[in-house]
């Protein structure tokens, strides 16, 4: 070989190197990223939208209740999009749901290092951005009810990254690929998504036009008009306070106030320092954060409005947090980290250390990683498995309203694991009333039905066999003595649930 050829292949396979780098990089924070923040395939939110997929997988299930779920089903391509790759893969749905989540948790770190190259020229500022973002995934969002990115897979988590590409592309100016990643997240997520477009549309007019009025810099949706909800839909709204701005709590309102006061002073500093992009995203934060806060107020406290606040326009804090992180890290990188290992430790170690904390805190009973192919260690998730198994398909369930709150139950969703049809419920179900108001009749009707479910006994169970045609329960352990096996048989029974059927 030539010393020119051999010349040529060192430099290429170097640059190969190179590119090779980042990507593995990337990779590896994922896999971290995964095991910091656990993974629980079925609950909290899996119990609205992974039985969309289920039913489309199956239609044969859930011939009862349906409408809870697919309401949110039919407004996105989600279900669909899993569904397909379950068919296009022949993978079973648990091994598909978990590669869709590691999928969302690498875009969205790699969503980060493309904004952060957009808003730094120096290497360790873009890596401490998305090493920052990769341990900070669970982080609550103030007054929503949502973290950055959820613990299991979900239209937000495709939608998250989806919405921080778009930003990122705008920044670089590459206005068609933004607007590829925004109809993705639209038709995964177009409530979040809403708040992307919103947001993008307000940078590009801040960029070119520079405006002194800074009062539309979001068109949020008040000339929306809708039906007025039915009666029932004032019992679903008294059981979302984060809808309604003066139900937050002191420590809400510091997580609304804090990021408009730093992306307030980061504009300044920005400017000082000839970061334009970091200067213009910072000055397009403030207006669209103020703006919204004002269009939740107006939306929150009138009467009149109640069934407007599910808008929830301070939704828009999931982007902003999602862009003070990428930025917040940056920062970090660039001024205080640099090359000091040890200091990359002392950030890193602890913080990693406590998001798993809090993480393991929420679901104590489960296993902390949920592997697709473990079995479960939770009670409840183990019952719910075994109905899977065992029993009909168009069997109908009644447990605790509030089964999800239960010490224990980890907030496993029943559908989403047990593939049954049940009751409403006064957790998950109430959301989806809470969206679409006109299923809150049903919800209402079905859950005072089960009011004081601690203290059913047999003639309970028969009516709401008699109503619904309910054919099984779920019974807490040990539970009182007339909700006992008398005059049920109960298949299975573990430390926590008995699963009996009503004959």
């Amino acid at each position: 070989m030539q010393l020119s050829e051999w010349s040529s292949n060192l430099v290429n396979g170097t640059q190969s190197t190179k590119r090779k780098a980042p990507l593995c990089l990337l990779f590896l924070l994922t896999a971290a990223a995964l095991l910091v923040h656990g993974y629980h395939p079925f609950a909290e939110d899996a119990e609205i939208y992974l039985p969309g997929v289920l039913k489309i997988l199956n239609p044969s299930l859930f011939p009862a209740n349906a409408e809870f779920f697919s309401e949110h089903a039919w407004h996105t391509l989600y279900p669909n999009l899993i569904a397909l790759s379950v068919r296009a893969t022949h993978l079973p749905l648990p091994w598909a749901v978990f590669l869709w989540h590691l999928i969302s948790i690498f875009l969205l770190l790699a969503a980060s290092s493309r904004l952060a190259s957009a808003l730094f020229e120096d290497e360790r500022a873009r890596w401490a951005a998305v090493a920052l973002m990769a341990a900070l995934l669970t982080l609550p969002i103030a007054g929503t009810a949502l973290y950055i990115l959820d613990q299991y897979l979900n239209p937000r988590n495709l939608a998250a990254f989806a919405a921080l590409f778009a930003v990122a592309e705008v920044l670089h100016r590459k206005y068609g690929l933004a607007i590829l990643w925004l109809a993705f997240a639209a038709v995964m997520h177009p409530l979040m998504a809403s708040f992307a477009i919103m947001f993008c549309v307000w940078l590009v007019v801040l960029d070119r036009y520079r405006p002194r009025l800074l009062g539309f810099a979001v068109a949020l949706p008040f000339g929306i008009t809708f039906d007025p909800p039915p009666p029932a839909y004032h019992q679903v709204a008294l059981r979302q306070p984060y809808f309604y701005i003066q139900r937050w709590q002191w420590y809400e309102w510091l997580g609304l106030i804090g990021p408009v006061i730093l992306f307030w002073t980061l504009a300044g500093f920005a400017r000082r320092r000839k970061m334009n992009n970091l200067e213009l995203i910072s000055r397009a934060v403030v207006p669209y954060v103020l703006v919204a806060t004002a269009a939740t107020i107006v939306l929150s406290i009138p009467a009149r409005f109640e069934a407007l606040a599910r808008l929830e326009p301070l939704r828009c804090l999931a982007l902003t947090y999602m862009l003070l992180i990428v930025i917040g890290g940056g920062l970090l990188g660039q001024y205080i980290l640099q090359v000091r290992t040890w200091r990359w430790l002392v950030l890193f170690v602890p913080l990693s250390l406590g998001m798993y904390f809090a993480q393991w805190q929420l679901f104590p009973a489960s296993t902390h990683v949920e592997w697709p192919w473990a079995q479960p260690r939770n009670q409840w998730a183990k019952a719910f498995e075994w109905i899977r198994g065992n029993t009909p398909v168009d069997a109908l369930f009644a447990l605790d309203p509030r089964h999800m709150e239960l010490p224990g139950e980890d907030e496993n969703g029943f559908r989403a694991r047990a593939e049954r049809s049940m009751l409403a419920d006064l957790v998950k179900d109430k959301g989806a009333c809470s969206m679409f108001p006109p299923l809150s009749v049903k919800w209402l009707e079905q859950v005072e039905d089960q009011k004081n479910w601690k203290e059913f006994g047999k003639e309970d169970f028969e009516r709401l066999r008699q109503k619904y045609g309910v054919s099984w329960v779920v019974l807490t352990q040990p539970g009182p003595a007339e909700q006992g096996p008398a005059g049920m048989e109960c298949p299975y029974e573990n430390s926590a649930v008995r699963v009996c059927r009503l004959d």
